[in-house]
């Protein structure tokens, strides 16, 4: 039988017929943490609005989270660890935007720090130079003061500090054989700050 069959007798029962029963609590709760899971990961926090918004009582929510927890198919920590490799290693944020998307998120703070201090400052520099490396080529019809505030300004955004984005910004500018002066440092720390 075809589906469109299937919804025009559906459509022509009698309007007397009772309602499907009331759907249990517990396994709509459950169906949602699933679904969401399957989509990607979730924080706890995440799973518990989502939840919310769908009128599971906060108890039965709060059930269902704490089971799920415990079988480890919710685990903030883990889900903070994949985060940060990822926003890090695939997107090049800084460890200042990833801790502040982990905030977002629902991720506690003490979990989000220790995720996030898993970047070390040599592996944060090295990102930040080989983003601006992958910039540099495009900008070579511009000053070597434009080009340092467009990619200084581009690792601000992705949430580098303006010391390191300015560090890293002029160590590649000087080994393309120019100069910047260092009274722009100045200009810049107080224009990203």
């Amino acid at each position: 039988m075809t589906s469109r069959r299937r919804w025009a007798q559906r459509a022509e029962a009698p309007a007397d017929t009772p309602a499907d029963p009331p759907a249990d609590p517990d396994a709509v709760a459950r169906n949602i943490c699933l679904r969401a899971l399957a989509m990607a990961p979730k924080s706890r926090a995440q799973l518990a609005e989502l939840m919310a918004s769908r009128a599971v009582p906060p108890d039965v929510a709060e059930n269902v989270l704490a089971r799920f927890t415990d079988v480890g198919l919710i685990d903030d920590a883990a889900f903070a660890s994949m985060l940060v490799q990822s926003r890090h290693n695939g997107r090049g944020l800084a460890r200042r935007a990833i801790a502040d998307e982990l905030r977002k998120k629902g991720v506690d703070a003490e979990t989000s720090r220790e995720a996030v201090d898993a970047i070390d400052d040599d592996e944060e520099a090295a990102t930040a130079r080989s983003l601006v490396d992958r910039k540099l080529p495009g900008m070579r019809g511009l000053t070597p003061e434009a080009r340092t505030r467009r990619l200084v300004g581009m690792l601000a955004r992705k949430g580098y500090s303006s010391g390191v984005a300015y560090r890293v910004v002029k160590e590649a500018v000087v080994d393309m054989g120019h100069h910047i002066d260092d009274e722009f440092h100045g200009l810049v720390e107080t224009a990203n700050d």
